[in-house]
Protein backbone atom coordinates (compact mmCIF):
# COMPACT_ATOMS: atom_id res chain seq x y z
CA UNK A 1 0.00 0.00 0.00
CA UNK A 2 0.87 3.57 -0.61
CA UNK A 3 0.58 6.31 1.83
CA UNK A 4 -2.88 7.18 0.46
CA UNK A 5 -3.86 3.98 0.39
CA UNK A 6 -3.13 3.19 3.86
CA UNK A 7 -4.65 6.55 4.96
CA UNK A 8 -7.95 5.63 2.80
CA UNK A 9 -7.64 2.28 4.58
CA UNK A 10 -7.91 4.22 8.51
CA UNK A 11 -10.46 6.30 7.19
CA UNK A 12 -9.57 9.35 5.23
CA UNK A 13 -11.08 9.74 1.65
CA UNK A 14 -8.61 10.07 -1.39
CA UNK A 15 -8.86 14.18 -1.21
CA UNK A 16 -8.66 14.17 2.15
CA UNK A 17 -5.49 12.00 2.34
CA UNK A 18 -4.17 14.11 -0.35
CA UNK A 19 -4.71 17.26 1.14
CA UNK A 20 -2.82 15.92 4.65
CA UNK A 21 -0.01 14.74 2.71
CA UNK A 22 0.72 17.77 1.03
CA UNK A 23 0.41 19.97 4.15
CA UNK A 24 3.14 17.32 5.25
CA UNK A 25 5.35 18.54 2.39
CA UNK A 26 4.33 22.01 2.22
CA UNK A 27 2.56 24.36 5.21
CA UNK A 28 1.45 26.70 6.33
CA UNK A 29 -0.20 27.26 3.12
CA UNK A 30 -3.90 28.30 1.84
CA UNK A 31 -6.57 26.12 0.50
CA UNK A 32 -6.18 27.75 -3.11
CA UNK A 33 -2.20 26.50 -3.05
CA UNK A 34 -3.27 23.04 -1.63
CA UNK A 35 -5.76 22.45 -4.64
CA UNK A 36 -2.68 23.25 -6.82
CA UNK A 37 -0.08 21.40 -5.38
CA UNK A 38 -2.40 18.16 -4.50
CA UNK A 39 -4.12 18.40 -8.15
CA UNK A 40 -7.79 18.60 -6.09
CA UNK A 41 -10.92 20.74 -7.54
CA UNK A 42 -10.51 23.87 -5.69
CA UNK A 43 -15.12 23.52 -5.17
CA UNK A 44 -13.65 20.19 -3.10
CA UNK A 45 -10.47 21.35 -1.40
CA UNK A 46 -12.31 23.56 1.59
CA UNK A 47 -14.75 20.44 2.22
CA UNK A 48 -12.58 18.35 2.64
CA UNK A 49 -10.14 20.96 5.29
CA UNK A 50 -13.35 21.10 7.14
CA UNK A 51 -13.91 17.97 7.66
CA UNK A 52 -9.90 17.29 8.59
CA UNK A 53 -10.06 19.93 10.94
CA UNK A 54 -13.09 18.80 12.56
CA UNK A 55 -11.64 15.29 13.27
CA UNK A 56 -8.45 17.09 14.52
CA UNK A 57 -5.95 16.22 11.36
CA UNK A 58 -5.59 19.74 10.88
CA UNK A 59 -5.39 23.47 12.04
CA UNK A 60 -5.79 26.15 10.72
CA UNK A 61 -5.16 30.29 11.95
CA UNK A 62 -6.65 33.11 10.31
CA UNK A 63 -4.49 35.59 8.41
CA UNK A 64 -5.20 38.99 7.27
CA UNK A 65 -5.62 38.13 4.11
CA UNK A 66 -6.53 34.07 4.09
CA UNK A 67 -6.85 31.05 6.14
CA UNK A 68 -3.61 29.05 6.84
CA UNK A 69 -3.50 25.48 7.44
CA UNK A 70 -0.94 22.91 8.62
CA UNK A 71 -1.21 19.39 9.64
CA UNK A 72 -1.79 17.73 13.13
CA UNK A 73 1.94 16.03 13.33
CA UNK A 74 1.67 12.53 12.31
CA UNK A 75 2.50 10.92 15.81
CA UNK A 76 -0.16 12.75 17.29
CA UNK A 77 -2.87 12.41 14.37
CA UNK A 78 -1.85 8.01 14.35
CA UNK A 79 -1.91 8.35 18.79
CA UNK A 80 -5.61 9.57 18.23
CA UNK A 81 -6.60 7.62 15.87
CA UNK A 82 -5.06 4.40 17.87
CA UNK A 83 -7.22 5.55 20.91
CA UNK A 84 -10.17 6.23 19.60
CA UNK A 85 -10.06 3.21 17.26
CA UNK A 86 -9.59 1.29 20.44
CA UNK A 87 -12.32 2.86 22.10
CA UNK A 88 -14.82 1.76 19.53
CA UNK A 89 -13.75 -1.36 19.80
CA UNK A 90 -14.21 -1.53 23.31
CA UNK A 91 -17.80 -0.44 22.85
CA UNK A 92 -18.44 -2.43 20.25
CA UNK A 93 -17.04 -5.49 22.44
CA UNK A 94 -19.28 -4.28 25.41
CA UNK A 95 -22.64 -3.96 22.88
CA UNK A 96 -22.00 -7.15 20.75
CA UNK A 97 -20.73 -9.63 23.70
CA UNK A 98 -24.78 -9.61 25.31
CA UNK A 99 -26.16 -10.56 21.63
CA UNK A 100 -24.16 -13.30 21.12
CA UNK A 101 -24.87 -16.88 23.01
CA UNK A 102 -22.11 -19.58 21.87
CA UNK A 103 -24.47 -22.11 20.21
CA UNK A 104 -24.79 -25.68 21.97
CA UNK A 105 -24.56 -27.56 18.62
CA UNK A 106 -22.76 -30.11 16.89
CA UNK A 107 -21.94 -29.01 13.48
CA UNK A 108 -18.29 -28.35 12.05
CA UNK A 109 -17.26 -25.00 11.22
CA UNK A 110 -14.76 -23.78 9.30
CA UNK A 111 -11.76 -20.86 10.10
CA UNK A 112 -9.75 -19.57 7.53
CA UNK A 113 -6.07 -17.87 8.20
CA UNK A 114 -3.62 -18.61 10.43
CA UNK A 115 -4.65 -14.66 12.36
CA UNK A 116 -7.97 -16.06 12.84
CA UNK A 117 -7.07 -19.71 13.76
CA UNK A 118 -4.59 -18.11 16.61
CA UNK A 119 -6.93 -15.52 17.79
CA UNK A 120 -9.70 -18.26 18.43
CA UNK A 121 -7.14 -20.56 20.14
CA UNK A 122 -6.26 -17.48 22.20
CA UNK A 123 -9.82 -17.13 23.19
CA UNK A 124 -10.63 -20.75 23.86
CA UNK A 125 -7.91 -20.92 26.08
CA UNK A 126 -8.56 -17.51 28.04
CA UNK A 127 -12.37 -18.98 28.54
CA UNK A 128 -11.65 -22.24 29.59
CA UNK A 129 -12.17 -22.89 33.46
CA UNK A 130 -11.34 -26.21 34.21
CA UNK A 131 -9.23 -28.06 31.75
CA UNK A 132 -6.97 -27.41 28.44
CA UNK A 133 -5.48 -30.26 26.10
CA UNK A 134 -3.38 -29.93 23.26
CA UNK A 135 -1.62 -31.41 20.38
CA UNK A 136 0.84 -28.49 19.69
CA UNK A 137 3.96 -27.92 17.30
CA UNK A 138 6.31 -25.99 17.61
CA UNK A 139 4.54 -22.66 16.15
CA UNK A 140 1.52 -23.04 18.17
CA UNK A 141 3.97 -23.87 21.48
CA UNK A 142 5.39 -20.28 20.65
CA UNK A 143 2.22 -18.48 19.68
CA UNK A 144 -0.02 -19.99 22.96
CA UNK A 145 2.63 -19.99 25.13
CA UNK A 146 1.54 -16.97 27.77
CA UNK A 147 -1.98 -18.01 27.08
CA UNK A 148 -1.71 -21.34 28.64
CA UNK A 149 0.97 -20.20 31.33
CA UNK A 150 -1.97 -17.63 31.95
CA UNK A 151 -4.58 -20.37 32.54
CA UNK A 152 -2.42 -22.34 34.27
CA UNK A 153 -2.03 -20.03 36.83
CA UNK A 154 -5.91 -19.09 37.23
CA UNK A 155 -5.93 -22.66 37.91
CA UNK A 156 -6.72 -24.51 34.65
CA UNK A 157 -5.53 -27.95 34.48
CA UNK A 158 -3.40 -27.80 31.79
CA UNK A 159 -1.99 -31.41 29.91
CA UNK A 160 0.04 -31.36 26.42
CA UNK A 161 1.10 -33.38 23.65
CA UNK A 162 4.35 -31.82 21.85
CA UNK A 163 5.22 -32.79 18.42
CA UNK A 164 8.39 -30.69 17.84
CA UNK A 165 11.27 -29.64 19.36
CA UNK A 166 10.33 -26.95 22.13
CA UNK A 167 9.54 -26.84 25.58
CA UNK A 168 6.30 -26.68 28.13
CA UNK A 169 6.65 -25.75 31.92
CA UNK A 170 3.08 -25.66 32.22
CA UNK A 171 0.90 -28.66 33.47
CA UNK A 172 1.25 -32.52 32.30
CA UNK A 173 3.54 -32.46 29.02
CA UNK A 174 4.64 -35.46 26.82
CA UNK A 175 6.80 -35.06 23.87
CA UNK A 176 5.62 -37.02 20.81
CA UNK A 177 7.45 -39.55 19.23
CA UNK A 178 8.71 -38.19 16.35
CA UNK A 179 8.48 -41.15 13.68
CA UNK A 180 4.71 -41.71 15.01
CA UNK A 181 4.10 -38.48 14.41
CA UNK A 182 5.45 -38.63 10.60
CA UNK A 183 3.59 -42.12 10.10
CA UNK A 184 0.40 -40.57 11.83
CA UNK A 185 0.39 -37.29 9.79
CA UNK A 186 0.78 -35.29 13.38
CA UNK A 187 3.53 -32.91 12.64
CA UNK A 188 2.56 -29.49 12.25
CA UNK A 189 -0.99 -30.47 13.75
CA UNK A 190 -2.82 -27.81 16.01
CA UNK A 191 -5.75 -29.46 18.25
CA UNK A 192 -7.16 -27.30 21.86
CA UNK A 193 -9.73 -29.01 23.93
CA UNK A 194 -11.13 -27.05 26.16
CA UNK A 195 -13.22 -27.90 29.20
CA UNK A 196 -14.04 -31.42 27.64
CA UNK A 197 -16.89 -28.97 25.73
CA UNK A 198 -15.08 -27.57 22.32
CA UNK A 199 -12.27 -28.75 19.94
CA UNK A 200 -9.99 -26.89 17.69
CA UNK A 201 -8.19 -28.76 15.01
CA UNK A 202 -6.00 -27.15 12.18
CA UNK A 203 -3.44 -28.62 9.77
CA UNK A 204 -0.26 -27.92 8.94
CA UNK A 205 1.13 -23.99 8.51
CA UNK A 206 0.70 -23.74 5.28
CA UNK A 207 -2.66 -25.32 5.99
CA UNK A 208 -4.65 -21.98 6.51
CA UNK A 209 -8.00 -23.55 7.27
CA UNK A 210 -9.12 -25.23 11.10
CA UNK A 211 -12.09 -26.73 11.90
CA UNK A 212 -13.83 -25.93 15.22
CA UNK A 213 -16.99 -28.28 16.72
CA UNK A 214 -18.61 -29.07 19.47
CA UNK A 215 -19.93 -32.05 18.75
CA UNK A 216 -19.93 -34.75 21.48
CA UNK A 217 -18.14 -37.60 20.02
CA UNK A 218 -15.72 -35.26 18.16
CA UNK A 219 -14.89 -33.60 21.28
CA UNK A 220 -14.71 -37.65 23.22
CA UNK A 221 -13.00 -39.01 20.67
CA UNK A 222 -10.37 -35.89 21.13
CA UNK A 223 -9.97 -36.25 25.01
CA UNK A 224 -9.64 -40.13 24.45
CA UNK A 225 -6.49 -38.87 21.90
CA UNK A 226 -4.57 -37.03 23.53
CA UNK A 227 -5.29 -38.54 27.22
CA UNK A 228 -4.26 -42.10 25.66
CA UNK A 229 -1.24 -40.32 24.10
CA UNK A 230 0.28 -38.86 27.21
CA UNK A 231 -0.70 -42.13 29.38
CA UNK A 232 1.07 -43.92 26.72
CA UNK A 233 4.57 -41.54 27.38
CA UNK A 234 3.76 -42.54 31.60
CA UNK A 235 4.29 -46.09 30.69
CA UNK A 236 6.98 -45.61 28.58
CA UNK A 237 8.63 -43.77 31.24
CA UNK A 238 8.93 -46.95 33.23
CA UNK A 239 9.94 -49.12 30.89
CA UNK A 240 13.47 -50.88 30.16
CA UNK A 241 15.35 -51.89 28.06
CA UNK A 242 14.30 -55.60 28.92
CA UNK A 243 11.00 -54.73 27.96
CA UNK A 244 11.71 -52.50 24.87
CA UNK A 245 13.27 -55.50 23.72
CA UNK A 246 10.16 -57.02 23.35
CA UNK A 247 8.31 -54.91 21.03
CA UNK A 248 8.68 -55.12 17.28
CA UNK A 249 8.73 -53.57 14.08
CA UNK A 250 7.01 -50.17 14.27
CA UNK A 251 6.52 -50.32 17.37
CA UNK A 252 10.32 -50.71 18.62
CA UNK A 253 11.40 -48.06 16.34
CA UNK A 254 8.49 -45.76 17.75
CA UNK A 255 10.08 -45.98 21.37
CA UNK A 256 13.64 -45.82 20.26
CA UNK A 257 12.89 -43.06 18.32
CA UNK A 258 11.34 -41.03 21.45
CA UNK A 259 14.51 -42.03 23.40
CA UNK A 260 17.02 -40.96 20.82
CA UNK A 261 15.04 -37.86 21.05
CA UNK A 262 15.32 -37.74 24.76
CA UNK A 263 19.25 -38.12 24.34
CA UNK A 264 19.65 -35.43 21.97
Amino acid sequence: MDLIECLVAVGFTEYEAKIYLQLLRDSPTTGYQLAKNAGIPRSMVYEALGRLRNRGAVLETLEERATLYRPLPPDVLLDNHAQEQQQLLESLRAGLRPLYEAPEEEHLWTLTGQQAIYAYAVQMIGEAKESLMFVLPDPGLDRLRASIAQAQARGVLVSALLTGTGNLDSGQVARHPPLESEIQHLTGMLVILADDHEVLIAGKVQDVTGTITRNRHLVAITRQFIWMELFTQRIYARLGPELLAHLEGDDRRIFESLRDDKET
